[in-house]
């Protein structure tokens, strides 16, 4: 208790991003902006949530609490009053000490969510914060040196622009922009006329009367389990036991430059006692395949890369339009929380994909209705939720689970999903193997032990289906998720960690034979990781991981070593971190992935392929109280390679080397 009690705040908030960010990730797709969340991390660091204030909706923003530890939190301070030190946590039913550790810089006791201050005007009380972003490729890519305009090409340069503005006043009024251009999109010319190829904006309100919160712009929306509505970044299974039940935050202004998974409009949340309720609706445009025919026009494609580098591309941009209006209505009452949803979404036209048999149930109408409710309730130690939701005239989906603390050691969740090949929802993003809720059915169990505060051991494994034809897989398919890690720390010093996984699926055989048939694909992991802090200066991270791939008899390996350092000295204004590391893989199939240091708000979680090593460098520079800048350079060296990249990211040679530099301004 007393080693609890000393340098919560003087943890790396670097280091927890990491840890959180690794354990809820795993495996995210490469390019994917996570800012939205490691900028709630770090505004929380700055302005740590009063647990005796805490109604659990900022609790909940965490992620890697889960609802069972944020129901315990709220009815242990019901039956004993306020906390008085942070270290009460320690014998709230659900929390270990690990979970105690990662939570203690974004809490306090008593000294309120925000910095006490005389607010006279709105003005000079807000916090603001300006970034400015570039960064680029420096190898010559074949995009950007055809001349023939007849041929696919890019229209634009291969520098990345982003600015980023955000003010704040004491968290009731919260206005962001976002404006971003990617590589080889053109700038103030073809249908950039106005400079970026992406803007965002939002206004977000709260606690005006009956109104809870207002978002005027662009919003997100959680709810349930995500069966219906999910915005935003979703994670699946990974070495946290949070990631089985979905944490629905509910309205929130969007603020990721990510381009796609949000809502634009307008949309309050309204209190009335033990009821909120959440109108909203939404007018967006995507970008996608549109045809235009004398029978009526048709969508053949949507897309979501948020790229507009080519003239197919720039034709896609911005030419389907989406409307999206309803309802979120929840009702809570100390251990039980209700909940029921109705959406309503068009197009401006019907969806046709390609006309084969795994499309056989693809949904083609121009709009869709669902519905959905949801439930959560805690029983002693036992959290109950889940989701039924249902596509009028089409198919139902259902995700339901319990987390059970069994002992102050030992924890166990367990999990069942049950997606109908009809349904469909535009904005689902319900837990499973794959990211489309549809055609699938699962069972998702764990358990997790802590002998002591120095060792945890995680097991899961998740036994999946799908009724249907899917992509690559022509007939009905199985397979398996297993996954244990044991984990050793020394308190905030370090931590040695062991992890094995393995995965068992069925595809397409990839052999010549006169009826194609399903082969058994096998893919196992083992990772071992250590970090060491050896001083207040110095610290490192190492890592060592095989996989393993057989399919049609056919046998892959792939091998990852690095190893990181980080220099951080006392009251200076610079800090260095660098990693260098060597892979070897066989194959695309055993590819790994490592999440890697980055700039501020950047998402850095790239897959190692093929054979070479990788080394990048970041350093900070901190110019008085107000600004700071960033600078990161990464470079890739491909053994046996005379180009990198294909298509028209092709560069010749047999090395990608890639510079970010960042500039904040804050006050």
């Amino acid at each position: 208790m007393f080693l609890i009690s000393h340098g919560a705040k003087a943890q790396d908030i670097n280091l927890v991003e990491e840890q959180i960010v690794e354990q809820v990730m795993d495996e995210l797709e490469e390019g994917i902006d996570i800012s939205e969340f490691t900028e709630r991390l770090r505004y929380y660091y700055r302005h740590p949530i009063d647990i005796n204030k805490t109604d659990g909706t900022e609790l909940t923003e965490l992620l890697f609490l889960n609802p069972f530890q944020i129901t315990s939190l709220l009815q242990h301070r019901a039956q004993t009053g306020n906390f008085i030190s942070i270290l009460e946590l320690q014998v709230v039913s659900g929390f270990d000490v690990k979970t105690v550790e990662l939570l203690e810089p974004f809490i306090t006791v008593n000294e309120g969510y925000f910095e006490k201050t005389s607010v006279k005007d709105f003005i000079t009380n807000s916090e603001q914060q300006l970034m400015l972003r570039y960064g680029r490729i420096l190898e010559k890519q074949h995009g950007y040196h055809v001349r023939d305009s007849s041929r696919s090409r890019y229209l634009g340069d291969p520098n990345r622009y982003m600015l980023r503005y955000r003010m704040n006043y004491q968290n009731d009024i919260r206005l962001a922009i976002n404006m971003k251009k990617d590589a080889g999109e053109p700038f103030f010319k073809e249908k950039q006329r106005y400079g970026f190829d992406h803007y965002g904006f939002s206004v977000y309100i709260r606690n005006k009367g009956i109104f809870k919160s207002i978002v005027l712009g662009d919003y997100s929306l959680q709810s349930g389990q995500g069966l219906v509505l999910w915005n935003g970044l979703s994670f699946g299974k990974g070495a946290m036991i949070t990631s089985s039940a979905r944490q629905a935050a509910g309205l929130n202004s969007y603020t990721s430059m990510n381009e796609s998974d949000y809502l634009r409009g307008v949309a309050a949340t309204l209190t009335a006692g033990k009821f909120e309720v959440t109108p909203f609706v939404s007018w967006r445009k995507l970008s996608g395949n549109l045809i235009i025919e004398n029978e009526g026009s048709v969508i053949k494609s949507i897309s979501k890369s948020g790229l507009h580098r080519t003239q197919t591309e720039q034709q896609y941009r911005n030419a389907i339009k989406q409307f999206t209006t309803g309802v979120d209505w929840r009702y809570k009452n100390k251990r039980l929380q209700l909940g029921f949803l109705a959406l309503y979404n068009r197009l401006n036209a019907p969806y046709m994909p390609e006309d084969n048999l795994r499309n056989l149930y693809a949904f083609r109408k121009p709009d869709n209705t669902n519905v959905g409710f949801n439930y959560q309730y805690t029983f002693r130690n036992i959290f109950l939720y889940g989701e039924f939701a249902h596509q009028l005239s089409q198919g139902w989906a259902t995700n339901n689970g319990v987390i059970a603390s069994l002992h102050p050691k030992l924890s166990l969740f367990f999990n069942y999903r049950n997606y109908d090949k009809k349904y469909f929802s535009a904005f689902a993003q319900g837990l499973g193997e794959t990211r489309a809720t549809t055609n699938e059915t699962g069972l998702y169990t764990g358990i997790v032990y802590h002998p002591n505060r120095t060792f945890s051991w995680l097991n899961y494994i998740d036994l999946f289906k799908f009724p249907w034809l899917r992509y690559r897989v022509d007939a009905p398919s199985s397979g398996a998720d297993f996954l244990s890690q044991l984990s050793y720390s020394w308190y905030k010093i370090g931590e040695l960690s062991f992890r094995y996984r393995y995965r068992f699926k069925q595809e397409n055989t990839a052999a010549i034979v006169p009826e194609r048939y399903l082969a058994d694909v096998e893919r196992q992991q083992v990772r071992v990781s250590f970090r060491y802090k050896l001083n207040e200066i110095w610290e490192i991270r190492s890592r060592v991981e095989a996989a393993f791939y057989e399919k049609d008899g056919v046998q892959d390996y792939g091998g990852l070593v690095y190893q990181d350092v980080f220099w951080k000295p006392l009251n200076k204004k610079i800090q260095l971190n660098s990693r260098l590391a060597f892979f070897n893989t066989d194959s695309y199939e055993t590819r790994i992935y490592a999440y890697e240091n980055d700039v501020l708000y950047a998402s850095s979680f790239p897959l190692y392929n093929k054979k070479g090593w990788r080394s990048y460098i970041n350093a900070r520079y901190r110019l008085g109280r107000h600004v700071d800048f960033w600078l990161r350079y990464a470079i890739t060296v491909y053994r046996n390679e005379d180009s990198v990249g294909s298509g028209l990211e092709k560069s010749e040679g047999n090395r990608r080397s890639d510079i970010k530099i960042q500039f904040r301004y804050q006050w």
